[in-house]
């Protein structure tokens, strides 16, 4: 009985120490569990954070460069806006494309006031520009104004001034080669990114106008046609400067030639920038002693829409003198009776009925003629 009874107090100090293990043994595994568990959660959550900061850091430090030319367009604004910087990046078969897209839904959706873009395409500065600041005061609903110098030239006008910050990306120009064309097509598609322009008008850093803005604004935005010069001269310097190779796309019997400065509506500025039947053909056939700037647009122009054109400049030019460039005024010339010639004697057509108001405006004018300009401005041109 005795030994019994040490047997069954042996067996209970056994059981009793195996529940002491396994109670000392769950602690320590529900411990390992939990630390476990501890880490897995703070790698998680700094794996979280350094996400989420990464995204922020993408959209708030490094924008895309594409950004200005094309946004999410949650509004009918974002479309009809015009660029607020005229610099960008984008190259000129990017700019060519982009400017060529045509609503084909006439009625604008919104209130549409048509302006004048008056496309200056200069060496460097503006010397005129005072002048020019004095015609724009007032109408800048009106008109936008594009610069296209030569690259390396770098503008200062005051932020009051009409041209400031409007100076286009360029590149070298070389007088009577495709590339004073090409420096054209880029002007017009730069105007054609604003939807709210109507019509272009190319202009030289020694042009001024002749007329204040209501006058030309009225002319040019009631006329039935574009102002772009088309004459077929037969002379040496006309039919003569033709390449027979031209064919079949440009024939002796289509080729035209006129005035560099022009005026053309939308559709015809579209008509220009998009052309790539043409260009080929007078970028290679056409080159000094053919000047291409007098034959490229006004051929393409007269093969395509010639009920289109008024085969006129509104540029007044001295050719009188001879020579491969046209007469320069000086300070000495700028007299009433100067300005008195040029009013006087004009006839031309105008919607079909003969006119004398001919030309809204003149080149060349020599830096040196600004101020007396200035004077003459309110009595002769009327602002």
């Amino acid at each position: 009985m005795q030994a019994r009874m040490v047997a069954m107090e042996e067996g209970k100090d056994q059981a009793s120490a195996i529940r002491t293990s396994i109670s000392r043994t769950l602690p320590l595994r529900l411990l390992l569990f939990c630390l476990l568990f501890a880490v897995l959660a703070i790698g998680l959550s700094i794996i979280c954070m350094y996400s989420l900061r990464f995204f922020i850091f993408q959209q708030t430090v490094a924008p895309s460069t594409f950004r200005p030319w094309f946004e999410e367009v949650h509004t009918i604004e974002r479309w009809i806006r015009p660029p607020t910087n005229l610099w960008h990046s984008i190259n000129d078969n990017e700019l060519l494309w982009r400017a060529s897209f045509v609503p084909k839904i006439k009625q604008y959706p919104f209130l549409r006031v048509p302006k004048i873009a008056f496309m200056f395409l200069t060496k460097g500065p503006l010397p005129l520009a005072p002048l020019w600041d004095r015609f724009f005061k007032g109408n800048e609903r009106h008109c936008s104004i594009y610069v296209h110098a030569l690259p390396s030239y770098i503008s200062g006008y005051p932020q009051s001034s009409a041209f400031h910050r409007r100076q286009i990306p360029s590149q070298m120009v070389e007088w009577g080669k495709m590339s004073m064309c090409e420096a054209e097509r880029r002007l017009l598609a730069n105007a054609l990114l604003d939807i709210s322009n109507e019509w272009f008008i190319l202009l030289s850093e020694s042009c001024i106008p002749l007329y204040n803005f209501s006058v030309i604004y009225h002319y040019i935005s009631r006329s039935n046609h574009s102002f772009m010069e088309s004459y077929d001269d037969p002379g040496p310097y006309g039919r003569g400067r033709y390449d027979s190779r031209m064919e079949p796309e440009v024939t002796l019997g289509q080729w035209r030639k006129g005035s560099q400065w022009f005026e053309v509506n939308r559709m015809l500025a579209v008509n220009i920038i998009e052309d790539n039947k043409y260009y080929p053909k007078f970028k290679e056939f056409c080159q000094p002693a053919c000047y291409v700037d007098e034959h490229y647009f006004t051929t393409m122009l007269t093969i395509q829409v010639p009920h289109l054109l008024a085969n006129r400049t509104l540029t007044w030019t001295d050719w009188s003198r001879g020579g491969a460039h046209p007469a320069t005024f000086g300070k000495d010339d700028m007299t009433e009776a100067f300005f008195q010639k040029i009013f006087e004697g004009q006839a031309c057509l105008y919607n079909g009925q003969p006119t004398s108001l001919c030309f809204l405006f003149a080149r060349k004018f020599a830096p040196n003629a600004l101020d007396p300009l200035l004077e003459l401005a309110p009595k002769v041109f009327g602002f």
